[in-house]
């Protein structure tokens, strides 16, 4: 989360006291992002506004400064509920600009004092911002995740040979016979998807621009059964997006435990955020 000092005389409106300015994304100032602003709300209704500075436009509205600060912030993001009303407002902004035009999707609660440090701050990125503009203008972002289940392998496997339990020294051996082949199934498994996973990649090298490596979602955050093994994206130009996403989610037909998660074309979350400076939190959709 980014605030300063006091606003000086003549900055814009921010919204009114006891209010921030909360920023969603940043594009090239025109009229694509200005009417925008003047037909789509931001988080909780409130009105979208723009803010310029140094040749490029921020999509901006006001959100309550207590709400907001670090402790008000802290106590949302543990809200699940309101975490998920945030995030939706967010990308429903964003998405909504980039099929406007080029933007920077920012991260999830970037929040400055008021409307003068959101044009100080572009005018101050304004070299930063425009170069990756340029970059990623024509192109989308793909997510490719990769899985593994080895419990899904084994109900696939056929049945062995039925054979009667031995009793004794002959159970005990039989078990560690039974567990030593679950391990190798398991082991085959997961170097199924770790195949599966440098085969994705070496597809998605031939088409995309840039690749981003993001940490393997866990828990809850996981989409699917198993184990997630790889959870990347791609910049990929748009004409190509469509062609790449089929043969990407076609890879892993036919092998039992491993399956492949292709998502998108999104705005590129991976491949915008890392340039925005000034220490802002949050972040975009794996």
């Amino acid at each position: 989360m980014s605030t300063g000092p006091n606003t000086p005389a003549g900055a814009p409106d921010a919204g009114g006291a006891g209010e921030m300015s909360y920023v969603y994304a940043v594009g090239r100032e025109g009229p694509a992002l200005d009417g925008l602003a003047t037909r789509l709300p931001g988080l909780d209704g409130r009105p979208l506004r723009p803010v310029v500075g140094g040749g490029l436009c921020a999509l901006v509205s006001s959100v309550p400064a207590d709400a907001f600060s670090e402790q008000g912030l802290t106590a949302q993001m543990e809200d699940l509920d309101r975490l998920e009303a945030v995030a939706r407002a967010h990308h429903a902004v964003v998405d909504a600009a980039f099929a406007e035009t080029a933007v920077l999707p920012m991260r999830l609660a970037t929040v400055y004092l008021d409307d003068f440090r959101v044009a100080a701050m572009l005018a101050r990125q304004r070299s930063d911002f425009q170069e990756l503009l340029g970059r990623l203008e024509g192109h989308v972002e793909l997510g490719v995740k990769v899985y593994a289940d080895p419990r899904e392998a084994a109900a696939a496997a056929p049945a062995g040979p039925s054979a009667v339990t031995p009793s004794g020294a002959g159970a005990g051996r039989a078990y560690l016979r039974r567990r030593q082949a679950q391990q190798r199934d398991s082991q085959d498994v997961y170097q199924a998807a770790s195949d599966l996973a440098a085969r994705a990649a070496g597809l998605a090298e031939g088409v995309a621009s840039s690749r981003a490596v993001h940490r393997p979602q866990q828990g809850q955050l996981a989409a699917r059964a198993g184990v997630n093994v790889t959870n990347e994206a791609y910049l990929v130009p748009r004409e190509d997006a469509a062609g790449l996403h089929r043969e990407l989610a076609a890879l892993a037909d036919g092998a039992p435990g491993v399956s492949i998660e292709v998502t998108g074309p999104w705005a590129p979350y991976s491949f915008a955020t890392a340039m925005v400076a000034e220490g802002v939190d949050g972040g975009g959709p794996r």
